[in-house]
């Protein structure tokens, strides 16, 4: 027959992901003639617990590498920026977002720009990102034991001989 146990563990009671879009305008004060490779760098992030939802800041920098005077001259633009995001993580049954749970965010595609064009002494930049969120919390685990566990059997050790023998004692020397 069997029992049931309950255990309180940590364990991964939600998760979720966001796909999102971020558009930017950077205007300058010169003609670009092309726009010739444009990166991200220095992607940080974190996020917390709020209304029940999670709430990630993030940012990270932009370089674009452009040429200008008729393609006689190069130089990057390298420009900061901010995100937030809120993400509503579905959790398990009977699992609660509270101050003890552990938010795990994850960037599961790093930003990338999907499109760059110059219009008008303007950079306009679309930028694409995949976020992850695991929010880890306690749960409940009910776990079958079976009755009747054997402990571990004591063995002795028979073969010592505990009696010891006075003539082998009497030639023993003291000193």
């Amino acid at each position: 027959m069997a029992n049931l146990k309950e255990i309180v563990t940590k364990a991964v009671i939600g998760k979720a992901k966001k796909n999102s879009k971020d558009t930017y305008e950077i205007p300058v004060d010169f003609d670009i003639s092309n726009i010739l490779g444009c990166w991200i760098i220095n992607h940080n992030y974190s996020g917390e617990e709020v209304d029940n939802e999670v709430n990630i800041n993030g940012s990270y920098d932009i370089n674009i590498w452009y040429s200008y005077d008729n393609n006689t001259k190069t130089n990057v633009i390298v420009r900061s920026f901010t995100y937030n995001e809120t993400i509503k993580v579905k959790l398990q049954k009977d699992g609660i977002l509270t101050d003890n749970s552990e938010i795990i965010i994850r960037s599961l595609t790093n930003p990338q720009v999907s499109d760059v064009k110059v219009e008008n002494q303007t950079i306009k930049l679309t930028i694409e990102k995949v976020l992850g969120v695991e929010v880890v919390g306690d749960m409940l685990v009910r776990i079958n034991t079976l009755e009747g566990y054997e402990e571990y059997e004591e063995e002795t050790d028979n073969n010592l001989d505990m009696d010891i023998n006075e003539d082998y004692l009497n030639g023993v020397n003291q000193n």
